[in-house]
């Protein structure tokens, strides 16, 4: 059996330096996702979101970006579930993404808000019918009984809702207004690129290399 502590891989793909890297941390972030679509990496849309609860207990999942701009990041979810909880109550979070093909990983910090109403309903309706069914069935984060419970509340909403079930009103969109962002490039000998982008005090971005 293969020792964990014995796996190894260097990194030697790419490099990030301050020259090559854009001012504007959003356009350096849209020049590195669309990298890692056209590169086809597995889901180079899905990232980590990070949240906190009360007792300051972190929890991390796997959300799927849906949306950047100015603004900041948007993905959709359920209000009603854990991470949604945890951002009512402290909507400070964190978004990782770890494109593996390419040895890059971006992390963006900020505050959480919701998006609009008119946002939220016109993503929902974009929606394959399935998924728009599913907002409705999953009593997402709770304690069910059995897949049967989600299998029969799917059934009974198809029936309600036909081929046009409404926006669930516990179901919309959050947007990560970022104040840092961190690129990360994997070099040899783990020398690895670190480049963060904070806000400072007159909002305007600042570029700044981390050691690895």
């Amino acid at each position: 059996m293969t020792k964990l502590a014995d796996l190894r891989k260097s990194y030697e793909r790419a490099e990030l330096s301050e020259d090559a890297s854009l001012a504007d941390p959003l356009k350096q972030f849209e020049k590195w996702i669309s990298e890692a679509i056209s590169a086809q990496v597995p889901e180079p849309n899905a990232m980590t979101l990070a949240t906190v609860d009360s007792r300051l207990r972190p929890s991390t999942r796997v959300v799927l970006i849906k949306g950047y701009d100015e603004k900041g990041i948007t993905w959709f979810t359920n209000y009603d579930s854990r991470k949604g909880r945890e951002l009512a109550a402290n909507p400070w979070a964190a978004l990782q993404f770890h494109w593996v093909d390419l040895e890059r990983v971006v992390r963006i910090e900020g505050c959480v808000e919701k998006v609009s109403a008119a946002e939220s309903d016109a993503y929902f309706a974009s929606r394959p019918l399935d998924s728009r069914i599913g907002a409705w069935a999953s009593p997402q984060s709770q304690v069910i009984a059995s897949r049967s419970v989600l299998v029969g509340n799917a059934a009974r909403y198809g029936a309600k809702f036909l081929l046009h079930p409404p926006r669930p009103p516990h179901w919309g969109g959050y947007r990560l207004r970022p104040d840092t962002w961190e690129f990360w490039q994997g070099r040899k000998s783990r020398l690895h690129d670190r480049l963060r982008y904070r806000l400072n005090n007159d909002q305007q971005w600042v570029r700044e290399r981390l050691a690895p």
